[in-house]
C-alpha cells in the first residue's frame, strides 16, 4: 500500500465522526491533516483531533512507557527492550489502523523501518477513546487486533479515568486487569515498572 501524497488543509473542523461506505486507501489520503482516518472493513472512520483530556492521558502514558522501555535493554532499573510509537500506521490487508501508542518488542523489530504504514503487527497497542470513538474502538478495531495477533491491548477512558488491560489468548482478548483514578498501577506487558495513573487525567 502507497504511502499518502500530503493532505489538502481545510478551514472547517468537523465536530462529529465522517463515515464513508466502500472507502478506498485514496479516500483516506484526499483528508485533511487535522482528521485521524482510519479504514475498517472498507469503511472510512475520520474523527478530528481529539480534546484536551485524550491529548494529556496519550502523552502522560506514553512519556511514562518510553521512558521505562523505550530503549535498549541495559540490565539496569529500567528494563527498555521495546519501540513505543505515537500514533503510527498500521497497515494489515485491506484495514488501516492508527492507535494512540504502539509498540514493538526489539526482539521482534530490531530497527525501525524507513516505511508510511507498517506491516508487522504491534506487540502493544493502546487506544485512549473519547465519546465519539468508543464504538468502533471496543467493536471493529479490537477484532482487527486480534485476527493480527496483537499481545496486548490498553483501552484507556480519560472522562472515566479507567484502564483497561487485554491480553490475548487463543484468538480471544481475556481481560488482564482493571484500574482507575489515581492508582499507582502494574499493567502488562509493562508491569516491570509501576506507573503513575495520577498523572495521566485532568485535574476535576
Amino acid at each position: 500500500m502507497a504511502a499518502c501524497p500530503p493532505r489538502r488543509p481545510r478551514a472547517i473542523l468537523r465536530r462529529v465522526p465522517l463515515v464513508k461506505r466502500n472507502a478506498t486507501y485514496d479516500d483516506l489520503c484526499a483528508l485533511p491533516d487535522h482528521m485521524v482516518a482510519e479504514l475498517i472493513d472498507g469503511d472510512l472512520f475520520a474523527s478530528p483531533r481529539p480534546a484536551s483530556p485524550h491529548a494529556l492521558a496519550s502523552s502522560m502514558l506514553g512519556a511514562a512507557v518510553i521512558g521505562s522501555f523505550g530503549d535498549e535493554p541495559s540490565g539496569g532499573d529500567l528494563p527498555g527492550g521495546w519501540w513505543i510509537l505515537f500514533e503510527p500506521e498500521l497497515h494489515f490487508r485491506r484495514d488501516v489502523l492508527v492507535p494512540d501508542r504502539a509498540g514493538w518488542r526489539r526482539e521482534r523489530m530490531p530497527t525501525v523501518p524507513d516505511v508510511a504504514g507498517f506491516e508487522l503487527a504491534p506487540d502493544w497497542v493502546c487506544e485512549v477513546i473519547s465519546p465519539s470513538t468508543g464504538e468502533i474502538d471496543r467493536g471493529r478495531t479490537m477484532r482487527v487486533y486480534a485476527r493480527e495477533r496483537v499481545g496486548h491491548l490498553w483501552i484507556v477512558d480519560p472522562i472515566l479515568r479507567t484502564l483497561e488491560v487485554y491480553r490475548l489468548e487463543d484468538g480471544r482478548w481475556v481481560v488482564a486487569c482493571t484500574h482507575a483514578g489515581t492508582e499507582q498501577i502494574r499493567a502488562e506487558p509493562f508491569d516491570a515498572v509501576a506507573l503513575d495513573m495520577r498523572r495521566w487525567w485532568r485535574e476535576q
